[in-house]
């Protein structure tokens, strides 16, 4: 498979998508078509969200369409180089993929090669679940279950600060709840400006870093630029 795993779009006081810029164009180097799958946002924001990707995008010399837009979306899908899962409330994209049945679509075409870009949402969805998503639940699902093309679970945006004066739990605690509950499964907190690129069976951690959560071992901070060994994440 091919997979590039980014925890955010845009880091704050910068323009839309500007910091994966460069991996994101090499990524799709040599691919004409994108199939983009803007669900992760309300339906009334997804044709502005889908123009707002698509100036990106071509400057890559890509042309994205966008699935909302098509009255077969697992049809149209075949006509794609790569696809593209943006961001926003993990709730609405699984829902969304669920009801048009783009969850088989895409993860049989990643699996058989199709290269896949995810962001925020987009790599929640890539994990086994979406149960280490830090979005409000705002729309029922039908299952948490997601495509599972890694074999660990993903926390975009992870950060260990807190709120001062808020008595609301931290990222730390939440995913060591995740593991009460889930012991055998890792979890991957994705530091905002990083990703993760998987390409011919090795997968590389690029950007900010990571921490690494296995139950009963201490994190494991990684650092951008490192290869990740299969047996830290569970491959």
């Amino acid at each position: 498979m091919e997979l590039l795993l980014l925890s955010n779009s845009t880091m704050p006081g910068e323009a839309f998508f500007t910091w994966p810029r460069p991996y994101v164009s090499a990524f799709l180097s040599g691919r004409k078509r994108v199939a983009f799958v803007p669900f992760a946002a309300a339906e009334a924001q997804q044709d502005a969200y889908t123009d707002r990707v698509a100036e990106v995008f071509a400057e890559f010399g890509v042309e994205l369409f966008s699935l909302h837009k098509e009255k077969d979306p697992v049809g149209a899908l075949s006509g794609a180089d790569a696809v593209a899962v943006g961001g926003g409330n993990t709730f609405l994209l699984l829902r969304a993929l669920y009801r048009t049945q783009l969850i088989k679509a895409i993860t049989g075409a990643v699996k058989n090669g199709m290269p896949y870009i995810g962001w925020s949402a987009g790599s929640n969805v890539a994990g086994p679940t979406i149960m280490t998503t830090n979005d409000m639940p705002i729309v029922e699902v039908p299952t948490m279950r997601a495509m599972h093309l890694v074999p660990f679970q993903i926390n975009p945006h992870y950060t260990e600060a807190t709120i001062p004066g808020h008595g609301g739990e931290g990222r730390d605690q939440r995913i060591a709840e995740f593991m009460s509950v889930e012991p055998k499964m890792p979890v991957v907190g994705l530091r905002e400006g990083s990703l993760l690129h998987v390409s011919g069976g090795i997968m590389r951690l690029e950007g900010q870093g990571m921490k690494v959560f296995r139950s009963g071992q201490e994190a494991k901070e990684m650092s951008g630029g490192a290869v990740i060994p299969p047996s830290l994440v569970g491959i």
